[in-house]
């Protein structure tokens, strides 16, 4: 199949999800092509199937917003047009779908088919989309795509809770390749971020107010009081010099590395004993996912999607929303007894094997293949 993949090239899940999916995809002998307005974060143009499509938006003194959705639907249509792509495959409802949707409808006038399917994230969904200034736009474009997938059960019932959408809703969870292969020794590295001693609390995100980033920071305070520890956070966004603020604060900001954003996310992963997920809501929790699988327990909210993938007692613990001492608590419980950490960080690794890219990209391939044959 010849597939073009729409997404948001930054940090974040969906557009991480997209490319790893467009990635495998090609992996697997079909022709990918991904058209955004920048080359997405982790994809490497080194797959003879992988093709990168960049859209423009002419800068133009009449517009006080550059309107995207017009230049990406009418490189969705000069794309499908040039390469005879098959199926078209939108992430995250906002604008793409939308956009998605108006490409079809050109290529329609065309005589050309193009099936659409749309995979919403989270917050496309429960945050922006919600919003009424897009609520209609969403729901329309939801109800006009072939087939609809999202990440996670949770996602899927705050989509029929929130929006007016008669589609069916197909729940393919997001997936992770297996880490262990690329395991190496990494004692000697990590002893430049911590001692031998001290235990090693990780969090990934992009810093948004939905994180929850202070609740981190109070959280491994409250360990670093119990055992000696050190706090890597990784990522960049608006709550970031807040949380360096609260850390000068407590007086814990020597035993704390801000290393912004990082395209060495496994490497720093392999190092840590504890992921700290503390959000107010996760559609899935994508980095609870991609720290199990390096072998890393997670103490997370018990939130959105994520009693999907982090299961209590098993890969990590999970507490109500802003329960600090819980978190604590929870945390020591893995990290005081050796022989405790070594069973959940198994349980972990186990655990992400059911969301292996072997098992769920085949489930978009049928998806794909459903939508052809309409």
């Amino acid at each position: 199949m010849k597939i073009a993949i729409v997404c948001y090239p930054t940090f974040g899940g969906s557009g991480v999800v997209a490319t790893e999916l467009g990635v495998s995809l090609a992996q697997r002998g079909h022709e990918v092509h991904f058209i955004t307005y920048s080359q997405p974060v982790r994809l490497a143009l080194l797959n003879p199937n992988i093709f990168y499509h960049e859209v423009n938006v002419p800068d133009y003194p009449l517009f006080h917003y550059q309107p995207y959705e017009l230049a990406l639907s009418s490189k969705i249509v000069d794309m499908v047009k040039l390469y005879e792509i098959d199926i078209l495959h939108v992430h995250y409802a906002i604008p793409h779908a939308f956009a998605g949707y108006m490409a079809k409808k050109m290529l329609e006038d065309m005589g050309i088919r193009l099936p659409m399917v749309t995979t919403l994230h989270g917050t496309d969904i429960t945050l922006v989309g919600n919003h009424p200034n897009y609520k209609t736009a969403v729901s329309f474009s939801i109800n006009k795509s072939d087939y609809v997938t999202s990440v996670s059960e949770d996602l899927k019932k705050s989509t029929y809770e929130l929006f007016d959408v008669k589609k069916e809703i197909h729940v393919i969870p997001n997936f992770i390749e297996e880490k262990l292969n690329g395991f190496v020794s990494v004692t000697c590295k990590r002893l430049l971020f911590a001692n031998d001693d001290e235990r090693i609390i990780t969090h990934i995100s992009n810093f948004r107010k939905v994180k929850r980033i202070q609740d981190i920071i109070k959280v491994f305070d409250g360990i670093q009081k119990k055992i000696p520890a050190k706090l890597m956070m990784v990522g960049d966004g608006p709550e970031k010099r807040d949380a360096e603020k609260l850390a000068e604060e407590l007086g814990i900001s020597d035993k704390i590395i801000f290393f912004g954003n990082s395209n060495e996310v496994d490497s720093i992963l392999r190092y840590s004993d504890l992921f700290l997920l503390p959000s107010e809501t996760e559609s899935f929790g994508l980095a609870a996912l991609e720290a199990m699988a390096c072998g890393v327990p997670v103490i997370s909210s018990n939130s959105g999607g994520l009693p999907e993938v982090n299961v209590e007692g098993v890969t990590g613990y999970l507490s109500n929303i802003g329960d600090i001492d819980d978190m604590v608590n929870n945390a020591l419980k893995v990290l005081t007894d050796d022989d405790v950490l070594s069973q959940f960080k198994a349980n972990a690794i186990e655990h992400s094997k059911a969301f292996s890219v072997e098992k769920i990209v085949p489930a978009y391939e049928a998806l794909y293949q459903k939508a052809l044959n309409i």
